[in-house]
């Protein structure tokens, strides 16, 4: 299996509240994933997340997209 030797330039990270309390982060079109209690924290987690996944050609920008849900009933 040949892998690409392109240099990524972004990754994109859904943000979510967890049901159980505190954020998880999952990236779009890589297997990483990472959770924490506040956002402050889930940055720190997703940094370090994304250095040990890439060894070489790491991204340069990491976009977090924070999801909240809210339901509204009529």
């Amino acid at each position: 299996m040949q892998q690409s030797m392109d240099k990524i330039i972004e990754i994109i990270f859904l943000v979510e509240e967890d049901e159980e309390g505190g954020y998880i982060a999952q990236a779009l079109g890589h297997s990483i994933f990472t959770q924490a209690d506040d956002l402050e924290e889930l940055k720190k987690m997703v940094k370090e997340a994304v250095e040990c996944h890439f060894d070489e050609n790491k991204p340069q920008i990491i976009r977090l997209h924070i999801v909240k849900q809210e339901i509204l009933t009529l």
